[in-house]
């Protein structure tokens, strides 16, 4: 590139000293508030290397506590449950923000995570956006608020979309929402039942905590910014 002639005159400033976006910009990366946050993995065998070349790539926030724990031959709601009631119950980690939840099949963007903390100030949980596997896939988006129901919907393009309830795969979390007496536990329940007179209970671990956790006011949201891919080793193929 051509250089052109200039008296020159330095700006000693610099540009994010006068710029009017610095600020905006800092306050919506959160990056100068505490984002201490816990990963928690539960392992079911070998993790796909194409997982793990993606979470390498994954970006936290600079100067920032983070820490990846592995729970491994446990079921996986019982896998969250014991591992947030140890977190909640420790001296040192009951004093961090916030915990990520992360499976083995999932495959987050490199920025993913940043993104997440810039609307934790408006919801309890947010997720990023992945489908079932499969041709038929279905957003894990599920139920607009204002009706009790778990139904799937996608969300907008590059939006912050309410809903009731949201999945696991890539989601961020509050841990002070998890220290509510008033919340079931154990937090996160596989359950599928029948009872005579009342009818049949089935839920995945996520949407029942999303259900318990929503009467209680707590409120989720799925960012559709941060697209994730959903692994399925068998055919090597990303959903």
């Amino acid at each position: 590139m051509d250089k052109k002639p200039q008296i020159v005159i330095p700006n000693y400033e610099g540009y994010h000293n006068t710029s009017p976006d610095t600020s905006a910009r800092l306050s919506k990366s959160k990056s100068y508030q505490d984002l201490s946050t816990i990963c928690i993995v539960p392992c079911h065998g070998g993790i796909p290397p194409k997982i793990v070349q993606s979470w390498r790539g994954m970006m936290t926030p600079m100067n920032q506590k983070f820490i990846m724990i592995m729970v491994e031959n446990m079921e996986v709601g019982a896998a969250y449950s014991e591992t947030i009631n140890m977190i909640i119950n420790h001296p040192d980690f009951s004093k961090w923000k916030y915990i990520l939840t992360l499976e083995h099949d999932n495959a987050p963007p490199p920025d993913g995570l940043l993104k997440l903390y810039e609307n934790m100030d408006k919801y309890d949980g947010i997720g990023g956006l992945y489908f079932t596997k499969g041709p038929g896939g279905q957003p894990m988006c599920y139920g607009r608020p204002g009706s009790m129901n778990f139904i799937p919907f996608e969300p907008p393009a590059e939006s912050i979309t309410p809903c009731n309830g949201i999945a696991m795969g890539f989601s961020l979390f509050k841990i002070d929402m998890f220290k509510d007496p008033s919340l079931p536990k154990p937090f996160f329940e596989t359950k599928q039942s029948y009872t005579p007179g009342v009818g049949v209970q089935a839920y995945t671990q996520d949407l029942k905590f999303c259900e318990n956790a929503g009467k209680l006011g707590y409120k989720f949201a799925v960012d559709s910014r941060v697209r994730i891919g959903h692994y399925d080793y068998s055919t090597d193929m990303f959903w």
